[in-house]
């Protein structure tokens, strides 16, 4: 079976993936840049769609969150949006792909999937090295105690209320 070639690079999707309200989003002005299309006709689409869109699928951000997002450099501190973002879950993604409608959108939303599923198992293998891990410091409790208390500092992720969740270029 062939693969068709990606339109966007995976990378560049996952760089694209915020953690906001406990969920992974992407921001409306992101995935028009994907799409292809832009921001004001994406957001329109939605509109006209809206019964498509409940709010587990999509949400507007707050000026609070904006302002938060801004001091992360996530978005840029400039620009001329009259109005709150909108940030779409992985299933907002998906209905977006059907009521735009067209191939590119089609294509790049594969790729979006595709990006959200390896990030779920990223997310995954974490849990099963954690789960190991305490099967392991069971089986040999005090004996190795500094070398299991340095390895749960190392797999503890940083404190931080909203942050980007993918690969970044180094």
């Amino acid at each position: 079976m062939s693969k068709t070639p990606s339109l966007v690079p995976a990378e560049r999707i996952e760089r694209s993936i915020l953690l906001l309200r406990g969920e992974k989003v992407i921001l409306d002005s992101e995935i028009a840049e994907l799409y292809g299309v832009e921001t004001r006709t994406l957001i329109q689409a939605m509109k006209r769609n809206l019964d498509r869109f409940p709010p587990d699928f999509m949400f507007q951000l707050t000026p609070e969150e904006i302002d938060n997002l801004r001091s992360q450099s996530v978005i840029s501190s400039w620009g001329g949006r009259r109005h709150l973002p909108y940030a779409f879950t992985e299933q907002g993604v998906a209905m977006l792909s059907s009521v735009l409608r067209s191939q590119q959108a089609v294509r790049v939303n594969i790729e979006i999937m595709r990006a959200f599923v390896r990030l779920r198992q990223v997310m995954s293998s974490q849990a099963d090295l954690i789960r190991r891990l305490d099967e392991l410091e069971e089986r040999y409790d005090g004996q190795f105690k500094a070398v299991f208390d340095a390895l749960r500092r190392l797999m503890t992720p940083p404190e931080a209320p909203n942050r980007r969740i993918g690969f970044t270029e180094v």
